[in-house]
Parts: structure tokens; sequence; C-alpha cells
């Protein structure tokens, strides 16, 4: 007889090997799961080096769409946030090249931002680059685009401005032969004709004179150039319409300094700077010329300070494109081709300098050219004999006249100005 001890311990060791066999068959039924993705390889060092040295916003992404590498460029442009590549059109592209190894090549507006109306034009081209990776390179074309705009808007602004002088003296031609026998309107329309022969010509002369200066060696060869002489004469040419308008031109001091550059186009720029400021001026006030070393930046300024109805805040960045007018009714009244000051950019830019204007409205405007030194100078102060001498002007820093820098002008109260002719604002 097999005693109750002994069927207990066969029980228990039945049982165990039960819940053995058990738990071998669960195990046995689970799914067999594949090995984990190895995530793709990072870049050889050899084409990290190439990609380095590219001028596009370059993006590397793996073919699970992580970015693997992304330039400065890319997350300035918003291309790239968070190892994501950001926007849908350039996400749609990668997937196109991914499913057929297609290089694209497509230009594309995105927004500059998450927020805002902003938007950047990128020419974008996408190829595989290996078997893991996919390169996407991207250039900023926004300032192409806005510079064939402005190629555009020129040609028709061009046709425009010289189709109203050339239609106004058929006009006043058809009348003249129609008034024949009356010498007093025959005198009267000749008087007119001159008039919109002469704006025909001032236009079709800075026409000229802007495509000479965008030219990629306007200067030609430099030579050093006195800036006296450039004011006097300046000034000289300037004297004849603002005498018209009792408006005095008051010339600071002037130090015996030279630029390198071109003598008449520098009078050209000047001149330009102080027609305005006579056009947009009060009758019986004041213009003041200032000039001012600046030698330990290897600079001198010229400033043009005026007491006119000045430019307000948002039209100044745009004060310097060609044909650009605050205010288009009344250039047209002045005879202003819109040209004058895109003219003093071009010139100051050949020159390695720039320009730069404060202004706002009621208290006039100061523009200021700022040009690189040619060697030593003189600090003794020149008088320049092409106008009388005045106070002491300093010469106003385009991010605000001082009190000193208007000494010359701020006596004469304003008021409103009626711009006279010749006038590109």
């Amino acid at each position: 007889m097999v005693d109750g001890t002994t069927v207990l311990v066969v029980g228990a060791l039945c049982l165990l090997v039960g819940v053995a066999l058990g738990l071998l068959v669960r195990r046995g039924r689970r799914p067999v799961l594949p090995p984990p993705t190895e995530p793709a390889p990072d870049l050889d060092p050899g084409t990290a080096a190439v990609l380095e040295v590219l001028r596009s916003a370059v993006v590397v992404v793996d073919t699970e769409g992580r970015v693997v590498r992304a330039s400065g460029a890319a997350h300035a442009f918003g291309l790239v946030r968070d190892d994501r590549v950001v926007h849908g059109p350039v996400r749609r592209l990668l997937a196109e090249v991914s499913a057929d190894g297609e290089i694209r090549d497509t230009e594309i507006e995105l927004p500059r931002g998450p927020v805002g109306t902003g938007t950047v034009t990128l020419q974008v081209r996408v190829a595989p680059l290996g078997t893991s990776h996919q390169l996407l390179l991207a250039d900023d074309r926004t300032e192409a685009r806005r510079v064939e705009a402005i190629r555009r808007d020129f040609v028709v602004n061009v046709s425009h401005e010289l189709k109203t002088p050339v239609g106004a003296l058929s006009l006043l031609a058809e009348t003249v032969e129609e008034a024949a026998d009356d010498p007093e309107a025959v005198r009267r329309f000749a008087r007119r004709i001159q008039t919109e022969a002469t704006r025909l010509s001032a236009l079709v002369h800075e026409i000229l004179e802007l495509s000479r200066l965008q030219v990629s060696d306007a200067l030609g060869a430099a030579a050093p150039v006195d800036v006296g002489a450039v004011l006097a004469e300046a000034v000289d040419r300037a004297r004849t319409p603002a005498v018209s308008r009792h408006i005095e031109i008051d010339v600071g001091p002037v130090p015996d300094a030279a630029v390198f550059g071109d003598h008449d186009l520098l009078v050209t720029a000047v001149r330009n700077l102080l027609d305005n400021a006579v056009a947009y001026s009060d009758e019986g006030t004041r213009v003041a010329v200032a000039t001012t070393l600046r030698p330990a930046a290897g600079l001198l300024e010229i400033a043009v300070v005026d007491q006119g109805i000045g430019i307000p805040l948002e039209e100044q960045p745009r004060l310097f494109e060609r044909f650009y007018r605050v205010d288009p009714a009344r250039s047209r009244d002045t005879g202003g081709t819109g040209l004058g000051l895109s003219i003093v950019k071009h010139v100051a830019a050949d020159h390695g300098g720039d320009v730069g204007v404060w202004s706002q409205p009621g208290r006039g405007s100061t523009f200021t050219i700022r040009l690189p030194l040619a060697g030593r100078h003189r600090t003794a102060p020149v008088p320049v004999e092409a106008t009388e001498p005045a106070e002491a002007a300093e010469p106003a820093e385009t991010t605000a006249p001082t009190a000193t820098s208007v000494s010359a002008v701020a006596s004469t109260p304003h008021r409103p100005a009626a711009p006279a002719e010749g006038a590109d604002r």
C-alpha cells in the first residue's frame, strides 16, 4: 500500500510539471518580433566636409524622414524644426524623390515663420544621397525676385514717363499750329513746349546716367577727387533754382580732404541732394551743407539738411528705389524724374560708401553721404566760394540731427512747403 505522503509528493510533482508545460506552450505561441531597425548610418566624413563648404542651405534626411544634418541657413529659413522638415511642400518633394529616385528642382514660396505674413522664395533641389539619405539644397531667391519685379516696374515706368512729355509735346505742337494767327498763344504754348522738352531731356539723361552707374566698372580708373571742388561745383549748379525760390544754401567749413572716385559723378550726387532739398523747402528758408571727417573710421561725411515737408518713416526704406515717389502726383507737378536719389545711392556705392536719411514730417530731412577717405588730409578748413559761408553747420547723423548739426537752418520758422520743380521725392 502506498502511504498518503507518497501520494502528495507525486501529486505536487505532477502539478509542477503541468505548470511548466503550460508556460512553455504559451511562450511558444507568442509572435516572433523582428529585430529592431538599425538607424541609417551617419554621413561619412568626406561627404560631410563637402556639404560644409556649400553656400546653399543644406538638409540631409534619412529614409525615415529624420533630419541627420542641417546647416544654420536651413534653420534660419525655417526649413527644419525639432529634427524634422517643417513645410508640407518640401516634405512632399522628399517623399517623391524617395519613391522614384529622380532629382527634383523647383521654386517654392514659404512663410518666413509660424506667424506673420512675411514670405521667403527658395530654389529647392532634392536628390538621393547614397542609398540611405536624401540631400536638400535651398537657395534664397527672394531678393532676385524683388529685383526682377523692380526691373519690370522700371520698364513700365520708363514707358509711362517718356509717354507723358512726348504726348504733351505732340498736343502742344497741334495747338500751336491751330493758333498760328495768335502770336500771344504761340508764345505761351512755346514756353510749355520748352518745359516739356526740358523734362524729357532730363529724364533721358538720368536714365542714361543710371544705366552707366549699374555696369560692373562704372568708375573706370578712379583718381583722388578734392571734396571742396566737388561741393563748390554742386552748390554753384544748384544756386539758380535756389535763388528763384529765395532759398540760401549755407556751406560750413570744408576740410582739405580727398576721396578716390569720379569728380563728375560725385558732383551729380551732391547736386541731386541739393536739388531735392531746395525743391521741398519753403521759400525764404535755408539749406545747409556740412562736411565732417571721421579719421578713425577713414570716412568723410557730406550732409545736406533742409527744412522741408519731411518724409514719413514708413516711406523712407524705399526712397532710393528707381522711380519711387512718396507722392507721385506732387512729383509729376514738380517735374522730378524719380531717379535722382537712386543715382545718389549708386554713386555712393560705386565709391565704396553709402547714403542714409533722417527725416520727420514737418521737421525737414537730412541726407548723408559717407565716403572712404583717400590718403592723408589737412584739418584746416577751406571755405567753399560757390556761396556765402554761413555758421559752422555740423553734419547730421542719419539717425537724427542734433541741435548743432542744424544750427545753420534752425533759425527759420517752419510752414508747410510747396515743392519746386525737379523734386524726386
